[in-house]
């Protein structure tokens, strides 16, 4: 263990045994950076939901994009840029070793043309961003498997419900934190396998259950009492919960209710050696936050699935491995450094959207090449000789 200073904010900062065999495995220095700091310096780079109109710089038609009309940035329609119209090849340049890395990459992040949006496979969801096969959605992001979903975040399956909050195999929900396969669930947290409810928190297994916290395996309960199934279409009916006065008023007494009762420490099931929150048959992982499933042996990761040896990511897995500082990478890829947006893929370092690529350094927008540098084609000697 070692304790160092942040260049950045100068507070002090702990690196642990295991952090540095991680560092030692994908071959990288410490970072000199705190992990505050280190994640303010990779969300730089994230914008999911800031939506700007601007002009398409290829067909000249108005496009909804994330990136500013005031940047000096070359942008195409998400399904433009998609089509095999351009091969960001041809915006490679050679290598100056008279000028530092991050100039020329800059350089080059002005010649190539950027996809609108960061979407892959959506149907009739325009304004949405980091959303993955997503069918009539709107102002939603960082979502995938979603269909009719609407202003809702960091959901995985979800149908026909909105205001959503993390969360998976949602249908008919509505402003819902972090609730998982349930159907016609409104104003409930942290809750899993519940229906016709309301205003749950930290339940499972629940139906037709109204302002309830910490219950299982329950039906017909309100405030945490049981009722007749009579009783409560009675009380129901006359709360009268479409009146919006009268919502506001429950919203306030569950609250009242809910803050007497014992809160559970971190929603972490079925994990070994987990620190975080919201975190699911998992092991071997410290400060990870809203990991859906299977992980192991990361640190420091953020709205993650099926991840493997990796640190420092949001948006990051499904069924990938050692990443280290990048956001949106990952399914079916490994050893990326650096990366933004960067899927199906290996062998990447300091590499914005690209797919399908391997043995690629400071490269954008390619698709499907290998051994790349600043997007100039070379050959695997040439190329392992410069990136050893």
């Amino acid at each position: 263990m070692e304790t160092k200073t942040c260049q950045n904010c100068k507070t002090k900062f702990i690196i642990e045994k295991e952090d540095f065999n991680f560092y030692e495995k994908i071959k990288v220095p410490p970072p000199t950076f705190c992990p505050e700091c280190r994640n303010k310096r990779r969300m730089s780079w994230r914008n999911e939901r800031t939506l700007y109109k601007r002009i398409c710089d290829a067909t000249q038609k108005n496009i909804i994009t994330m990136f500013s009309p005031n940047e000096k940035l070359i942008v195409y329609d998400r399904d433009y840029w998609w089509k095999e119209n351009f091969d960001a090849l041809e915006y490679g340049q050679e290598i100056d070793f008279n000028k530092t890395f991050f100039i020329q990459f800059d350089e080059l992040f002005r010649k190539v043309p950027l996809p609108s949006l960061l979407n892959e496979n959506v149907v009739n969801s325009s304004f949405c961003n980091c959303v993955h096969n997503a069918k009539n959605c709107y102002l939603s992001v960082a979502s995938m498997e979603v269909e009719n979903v609407l202003y809702s975040t960091r959901v995985i399956g979800g149908k026909d419900s909105m205001d959503l909050f993390g969360g998976f195999n949602q249908e008919m929900c509505y402003e819902n934190v972090v609730c998982d396969k349930s159907n016609h669930l409104f104003f409930s947290e942290r809750s899993m396998e519940c229906f016709d409810s309301m205003f749950l928190s930290d339940c499972k297994n629940l139906g037709n259950c109204l302002g309830c916290v910490n219950l299982r395996n329950v039906n017909y309960h309100i405030f945490n009492k049981p009722y007749s199934k009579e009783e409560y279409k009675k009380y129901i009916k006359n709360l009268n919960l479409n009146n919006y006065d009268n919502l506001y008023k429950f919203k306030e007494k569950f609250s009242f209710f809910k803050n007497t009762l014992p809160k559970k420490y971190a929603n972490v099931l079925s994990c070994y050696s987990v620190t975080g929150d919201n975190v699911t048959n998992s092991k071997n992982c410290k400060f990870c936050f809203d990991a859906y499933k299977d992980l192991e042996n990361c640190a420091f990761c953020v709205h993650a699935i099926a991840l493997k040896d990796s640190s420092d990511g949001y948006g990051v897995g499904d069924n990938a491995e050692q990443l280290y500082e990048v956001i949106d990478s990952g399914v079916n890829a490994s050893n990326f450094l650096s990366t933004v947006c960067v899927h199906e893929s290996h062998n990447l370092y300091y590499c914005y959207i690209c797919h399908n690529s391997s043995n690629l350094f400071g490269c954008i927008g390619l698709k499907n090449k290998n051994y790349c540098i600043l997007n100039k084609q070379y050959t695997k000697e040439e190329y392992e000789e410069l990136v050893p």
